[in-house]
């Protein structure tokens, strides 16, 4: 079976085994023969493997695969059910500027590592009553959701293991880690206030204390 089959794929962000089985028809009989067939054309470079039954055409992965929204619809392809934030969202509001970070996303379910061609997709899990402050957008016909700067700030702190020197008068967490955060608005201010509330942690609320001591002065 040649590979030009696979052409009505070309302009698609990704399709399934079933998908393919679908347009086959006929020339494919069974899972089996369908994952061969697939798994030949990974090899050859004519396909991308997202995750387990997930492909992307190598000629939609070389036409957009630059562009600003090509790794967050990716993200969202793999874990529908998840919102871009943390560190990637972060650095994306110059917040983190000095290494690049893995795409990060939140979810209810379990916490997982996507790992393929295109990169490591991680996976971290939330209280379902956390899992808000985010906005959807659309990209190739894909709908992803992508944490507001305050959310992706709180998420990121919320995930970091507690720090012992975090009440320490002279601690400042802003310029231990190195982050931009003075040039938040009070509307994100408030907004990140709110989540810390929403959370109920002793944590969270410590770390707050010590932003508003060091960086969001009155």
């Amino acid at each position: 079976m040649r590979s030009t089959i696979l052409s009505p794929f070309e302009n698609l962000p990704y399709f399934t085994i079933e998908g393919f089985k679908q347009l086959a028809g006929e020339n494919i009989t069974s899972d089996a023969h369908a994952r061969i067939a697939l798994n030949r054309w990974v090899k050859g470079g004519h396909i991308v493997a997202l995750k387990k039954g997930i492909y992307m055409h190598h000629l939609f992965y070389e036409r957009h695969r630059q562009e600003a929204t090509f790794s967050t619809v990716v993200s969202a392809i793999l874990e529908p059910l998840s919102y871009l934030s943390m560190e990637f969202v972060l650095q994306r509001h110059e917040i983190l500027t000095e290494i690049t970070y893995p795409i990060t996303s939140v979810t209810t379910k379990n916490t997982h590592t996507i790992i393929n061609s295109l990169g490591n997709f991680v996976y971290r899990h939330i209280r379902t009553n956390l899992y808000y402050g985010f906005q959807i957008a659309d990209a190739y016909g894909i709908s992803y959701a992508q944490a507001s700067a305050a959310k992706a700030l709180f998420d990121t702190l919320y995930f970091r293991p507690q720090n012992a020197e975090i009440d320490s008068p002279g601690y400042d967490l802003s310029e231990e880690l190195r982050w931009n955060l003075d040039e938040f608005t009070q509307l994100e201010k408030a907004e990140f206030v709110g989540y810390v509330d929403k959370s109920g942690q002793n944590k969270m609320k410590r770390i707050l204390a010590n932003l508003e001591s060091h960086v969001w002065r009155h």
